[in-house]
């Protein structure tokens, strides 16, 4: 191992804007069926599916029409 490394030319990660948080969240079960249904279909994890449409929504500044009956 160098005592020193000269990192002058070193360029930083482009990656690091795109890391993942790991958190918990609760999704009833037919929400995750119909992912997992989408997952079986298109051979992309269930998981990156929801996180692909969030993105998605996140990037189109989507906001949630709510109103009660």
């Amino acid at each position: 191992m160098k005592e020193e490394y000269d990192f002058s030319n070193a360029r930083r990660n482009p990656y690091t804007k795109k890391l993942k948080k790991q958190i918990t969240i609760n999704i009833d079960s037919e929400t995750i069926d119909y992912f997992k249904d989408q997952s079986a279909s298109t051979g992309i994890p269930y998981q990156t599916l929801i996180n692909l449409y969030l993105m998605d929504c996140a990037a189109r500044h989507r906001r949630l029409n709510v109103s009660w009956e």
